[in-house]
């Protein structure tokens, strides 16, 4: 694979139709002065993100992994005005940058940001029979993606739809000796989105800034 071809034609294509304003620009910045990783969807996936959430016409979005909150603003931009993102960050540090993003973004109206354990707060949305949710993006840690996906679906209404990002992990996930285990957790999920039911669902390999990787998208019927 020729890398520095895929940043060039990312570039490109991010240049054309997902550039980044100063909020975001300061959004990445800020999570290397905070000593956090680079590990945001690239701005051709925060454009791709949007386009999906207007397709499904999304008012309500849950996000499991908020980092500095890069993804959340490219989300929250293209709900309606009385639509909600809520989006669940476990590190402290992590959530009080993405907070700072959010404000500067002028979004904190629309972004409930929570603090905790993922499964956790999917848990206490489910216990207290919170509204389904039109759109989920989960991005956090890839051990329990198949427990978050389930999760996901008791929040779900028919045509909500579902991504799940870093499904391929580099092409390990051919791997069944592996011994990583976030890439035994995508295995796992990769293999009940397969058998699920109560989906239709596909995953799309993607290229570009970051290292080869892959996307699920689940319509649930």
């Amino acid at each position: 694979m020729d890398q520095q071809l895929f940043e060039k034609v990312d570039q490109y294509i991010s240049n054309l139709v997902a550039p980044e304003d100063k909020v975001l620009q300061e959004t990445i910045q800020s999570l290397d002065k905070a000593s956090m990783p680079q590990i945001s969807v690239t701005p051709t996936q925060g454009k791709f993100l949007q386009v999906l959430l207007l397709m499904s016409k999304a008012k309500r979005v849950l996000e499991l992994g908020t980092l500095g909150a890069y993804s959340t603003i490219w989300m929250a931009r293209a709900i309606p005005a009385d639509g909600q993102v809520i989006t669940v960050e476990f590190d402290p540090h992590h959530a009080n940058i993405a907070r700072q993003n959010i404000e500067k973004a002028g979004l904190s109206h629309q972004i409930d940001l929570r603090i905790g354990k993922a499964m956790d707060v999917l848990q206490e949305l489910i216990a207290n029979q919170e509204e389904a949710f039109d759109f989920v993006f989960i991005d956090a840690d890839k051990q329990p993606y198949a427990e978050y996906f389930e999760l996901a679906l008791q929040l779900s209404h028919p045509g909500t739809v579902i991504i799940c990002d870093n499904v391929i992990r580099e092409g390990k996930v051919l791997d069944e000796n592996t011994t990583d285990e976030r890439v035994k957790g995508v295995q796992r999920f990769n293999q009940l989105l397969a058998s699920n039911t109560q989906v239709e669902a596909t995953i799309m390999q993607t290229v570009g800034a970051k290292e080869y990787d892959g996307m699920a998208i689940a319509v649930v019927k």
